[in-house]
């Protein structure tokens, strides 16, 4: 198993990958949220690449100089409980230390609750925090 940097390449399967795992929305296209990660200075999307398999795990990252950011931790069905997910979550929280980040955050969308006991056993918190959100195209 590799990790490294996905590439606009890596784009189509881990769009698959993400619709997979229930991780895309209609109104917001993976495609262009991958890309701009791509293109960002401060961010990247890493990618767990299985020989036999391709594309089998991903974990998107990026920070604002003082916080970091997790986002579209997916591992495909076949990966599950292989510790995949932990080293992602390990990659990422590595890149983001090397970046100067200082604390690392994530969202989990209501009703997913299968994976708080995942991020409860890597030591996340929950931060007693409000997300508010604002569409700034429409």
């Amino acid at each position: 198993m590799e990790i490294r940097d996905v590439t606009s390449a890596d784009i189509p399967a881990a769009v698959i990958l993400w619709s997979r795992v229930g991780l895309t929305r209609p109104w917001n296209p993976p495609e262009t949220d991958l890309q701009r990660a791509l293109d960002g200075p401060t961010s990247t999307v890493l990618g767990a690449f299985d020989g036999e398999r391709g594309l089998v795990g991903t974990a998107m990252v990026g920070h604002d100089g003082h916080r970091g950011w997790i986002y579209y931790l997916a591992v495909d069905s076949g990966h599950r409980s292989t510790g995949l997910g932990r080293q992602l979550m390990a990659a990422a929280e590595t890149w983001l230390r090397a970046e100067g980040a200082v604390k690392v955050q994530l969202m989990i969308r209501s009703g997913n609750d299968a994976v708080l006991g995942f991020y409860d056993h890597l030591g996340y918190e929950d931060s007693d925090v409000q997300v508010r959100s604002k569409w700034l195209d429409r």
